[in-house]
């Protein structure tokens, strides 16, 4: 749950985005509060990625503020792209990460998280031959060098297999029990509400809905 509703990590307000003339939403209001995972939902081009690129301060708001309080070292983005170096290893795209993080790590750290995302056994094999989930855990592997306090999810449960949604699931649950805020763009509704604190889902625009995930009717929303 939230840890302190009263200092939020992330505010909108009045948030309005437009390409051109053509509207993707306007008048979102959010606050988001360390300790709390939001969902983000809606149907096919309904800006839920647009939001979460506005959020991550990737993309200008048309109109609105956008407050955000962790500084940008300890926010993460997992979008759909791996940004892996598919000629290094699991083990060299990691130790690269680190140094550009102003974050360098020893062999054994990093393999230690290598081990925690399930690729330890394949940490000198390059990356460019990792299937999709094999190569979103080594994304995530990346995510936690930053220990961070904010995590933006573009749909990284896209192309994954079982296991490794399980562990995705696994991780968000465990990046909430220490306090990081997260927001988590999702199509996979029912199975994902279940962790998340609160709901936010865009149709026609707007915000349809914003509250509790226990109070959202997934039938309701063109997902």
């Amino acid at each position: 749950m939230p840890r302190d509703a009263a200092s939020p990590a992330l505010s909108l307000r009045r948030a309005a985005k437009f390409y051109g003339h053509k509207l993707v939403f306007r008048d979102v209001d959010c606050d988001l509060a360390p300790g709390e995972v939001l969902l983000v939902v809606g149907g096919n081009g309904a800006g839920k990625s647009t939001l979460l690129r506005v959020m991550a301060g990737l993309t200008r708001l048309s109109a609105g503020e956008l407050a955000v309080r962790v500084p940008p070292e300890k926010s993460a983005y997992l979008g759909h792209a791996t940004f892996l170096y598919p000629r290094l290893s699991a083990l060299g795209n990691l130790a690269f990460w680190a140094r550009m993080y102003g974050r360098p790590r020893g062999r054994e750290a990093l393999l230690g998280l290598l081990d925690r995302v399930g690729l330890g056994g394949v940490a000198e094999e390059r990356a460019g031959s990792f299937s999709r989930g094999m190569a979103q855990r080594l994304n995530l592997a990346r995510i936690f060098l930053v220990e961070p306090a904010l995590v933006f999810l573009d749909e990284p449960g896209t192309g994954l297999d079982v296991a490794s949604q399980a562990l995705l699931r696994q991780e968000i649950s465990a990046l909430r029990a220490r306090g990081a805020a997260v927001v988590w763009v999702s199509h996979q509704i029912e199975q994902d509400a279940a962790l998340a604190d609160r709901v936010l889902s865009l149709a026609f625009g707007r915000a349809a809905y914003l509250g509790p995930a226990a109070g959202f009717r997934a039938e309701g929303c063109p997902c």
